[in-house]
Formats: C-alpha cells, structure tokens, sequence
C-alpha cells in the first residue's frame, strides 16, 4: 500500500494562483515515496504522514517563492537559485518541480545527503537541479558562487542573521534571499535590520501567513542585495553562529 499524497489543487490556486500540472504532481508523489525509503537509512524528516507532509514539505516550500501569493516573476524567466542547507531537499526540489525555467543548486555540508538527493534527481529527471558539497561560509568565499545568484532560500534553523550572512553573499546585485521561519518577534526585526545592513541589503519584507490544514502561523523573510557585500563575509566556518551580527 503506497502513501499518496492529497491533490489540493484548489488550495494551490487559492493561496499561491497556481496549480500542479499532472507530470509535477507525480513527481511530488515520486519525491515522497523516495524520502519515505530514504528515511529508513538516514534521518530525513520526521514529517512522514501525507497530509503534513503535503502542507510542512511542499506547500511550505513553495509558498516562500510566492510572496502575496504569486510566484516571483523572475523565477519564471530562468532564476539562478541556491537553496542553502538543503538537507532533505526543501524548499529546493519543490521549487525546481514546479519551476522548470529556473536553475536550482542544492547545497549542503553532509555528502550523504548529498548522494541521496543526486538518487532524487536523477529518479526525478530533473535536470533543473543540481548538487553541491560544502559549508555557506566557505561557498560563498569561492569566486565562483559568489555574487552568483539571483535568489537564495534557507529553510532557517539558526537566527536570521546568520543565515542573512550566509545567503547575501551568494547573490548578485539586486539577488532576493528568502528566510523561512516559524515564529518570528519584533525584536528580531531589529537585529536582522542590523545585521542586513553590514552584509549590503535590506530587508524588503517580511511576511507572516497562516499554513492551510493545520493553520500554524508561518514567516518569510525577504532580503534584497542593493550592495557588495564586504569581502570579510562569511566568516570562516562556526563564526557566524558563535558571534551573530
């Protein structure tokens, strides 16, 4: 008995003016069933019911690149995006299902979860995406991802400001970074104002919505780059979460 997942294509138009075509929402179905067996062997997720993982996985995912409910235009006319501490794959591979014009790097430090994402991909035949090994802070040291992106998600574990450090870095002039938080206090705003400024952005907007099914209260951050950022960002490994901006 395979787990399938709900269709909700009239919660998909409602809240984000868009709905999964047929060949994306068998991929969906295929990227639960591989992260259900790849559970087994590496710890995934514990969201494994099909409904949470529906609305925490996927839904989630998408609704950071879809500020006021619409998908960000550029990422229809071919978006290079970096999705930093991917883990599991989220927001990353959601977002390359349901955007096949953008460019999709899956960053992450743990090569085993690397390995099993690159399963993904290649059972997935998404060709929009692709893997990387390694740490924020020394990627976006390296000339060859710095100021590279056009937009770059961080499902955020650490304080905003650390993952502002780790995002602003990788983006070009103009780049957007999406910070994906549950709760989140006025007196973060302030810190993240900070913080911001130091690394050449600002803080464009932040959004709180209501999840769909289980109505948990949700944030996304919006960073815009408007500068260089100086050339002493990131800091070397550990330094940003030891002493946040």
């Amino acid at each position: 008995m395979t787990n399938l997942l709900p269709e909700m294509a009239e919660i998909w138009q409602q809240t984000l003016n868009w709905q999964p075509a047929a060949q994306q929402q068998l991929q969906f179905q295929q990227l639960y069933e591989l992260i259900l067996e790849g559970n087994r062997h590496l710890n995934l997720t514990r969201i494994t019911d099909p409904q949470e993982f529906w609305e925490k996985h996927l839904w989630d995912s998408l609704r950071g690149i879809a500020p006021q409910g619409r998908f960000i235009s550029s990422l229809q006319e071919g978006a290079s995006v970096i999705d930093i501490g991917t883990g599991a794959g989220f927001p990353g591979i959601p977002v390359a299902i349901a955007v096949p014009n953008c460019t999709i790097t899956l960053l992450d430090s743990t090569r085993k979860k690397i390995t099993f994402l690159d399963k993904i991909l290649t059972e997935l035949s998404l060709s929009n995406a692709k893997t990387l090994i390694g740490r924020a802070e020394e990627t976006g040291q390296q000339c060859q991802h710095r100021q590279s992106y056009d937009i770059a998600l961080i499902r955020a574990v650490g304080p905003a400001s650390v993952c502002a450090e780790y995002a602003l870095p990788l983006l070009n002039l103009g780049g957007l970074a999406i910070i994906y938080r549950g709760n989140w206090t006025e007196e973060e705003t302030t810190t993240l104002h900070n913080a911001v400024e130091h690394l050449g952005g600002v803080v464009e907007s932040i959004e709180q919505f209501t999840t769909p099914l289980s109505t948990s209260i949700r944030h996304c951050l919006y960073l815009r780059k408007i500068a260089t950022t100086p050339a002493n960002f990131p800091r070397a490994v550990g330094i940003p979460t030891q002493k946040p901006l």
